[in-house]
């Protein structure tokens, strides 16, 4: 069986693929289908929009669609950038133009008040609808400065509880291991094991 991953982002769509390599499906991604227009993300939230990108790709698609979607909530920041986390700093911005805005608003705020999580939310959905939404959450710190030039997005800022590197300083291996992406995706994991045994694939 085929599963299509909605995403055209690269970084993402290898840590999807790394941590879902042991289901036996054959993996596409939205990359792979450049006629698939894209689904507009206007949730008020990470999960509606998660869920949204899933449904209305999955009937476009006519297949079994994963999508996710994640944000940065930082707790000084009152959750924010939280469901605007790509676009934080405006449209069609890079990763860095959005650190660096997250870390103007931080300026000044002592270390142990720079706490905040990563949270995503994985949906699964098939062309009659929504199968499965769940939420993966990884809490850590937002340090002063980028370190590292691993990983994508906010990781060269954020320490994970129980770590003392960034996510843009560890290795692929201990991030899909660890992080909201990976704890959301071992729930998909079994929701999509389950779906197959349904569908007696």
């Amino acid at each position: 069986m085929r599963l299509l991953i909605a995403t055209r982002n690269k970084e993402k769509l290898k840590e999807l693929r790394a941590i879902l390599a042991d289901l036996s499906l054959d993996m596409v991604s939205a990359a792979d289908m450049p006629r698939l227009p894209e689904v507009h993300e206007d949730g008020k939230t990470i999960r509606d929009n998660a869920i949204k990108k899933a449904v209305e790709t999955a009937k476009m698609a006519n297949m079994l669609t994963l999508a996710d979607d994640t944000g940065l909530e930082v707790d000084a920041l009152n959750g924010e950038p939280g469901v605007r986390s790509a676009r934080f700093a405006g449209d069609d911005v890079s990763y860095h133009e959005n650190n660096k805005k997250l870390l103007g608003l931080l300026e000044g705020i002592a270390l142990e008040k720079r706490t905040a999580r990563f949270r995503c939310v994985v949906a699964i959905a098939d062309e009659n609808g929504l199968i499965e939404a769940v939420e993966g959450i990884c809490n850590g710190t937002i340090i002063e400065k980028e370190r590292g030039g691993g990983g994508f997005g906010y990781d060269p800022l954020f320490i994970a509880d129980g770590q003392v590197k960034t996510f843009g300083e560890l290795s692929p291996d201990v991030k899909n291991r660890i992080s909201h992406r990976a704890k959301a995706l071992q729930k998909a994991w079994a929701a999509l094991s389950r779906y197959l045994r349904e569908k007696g694939a």
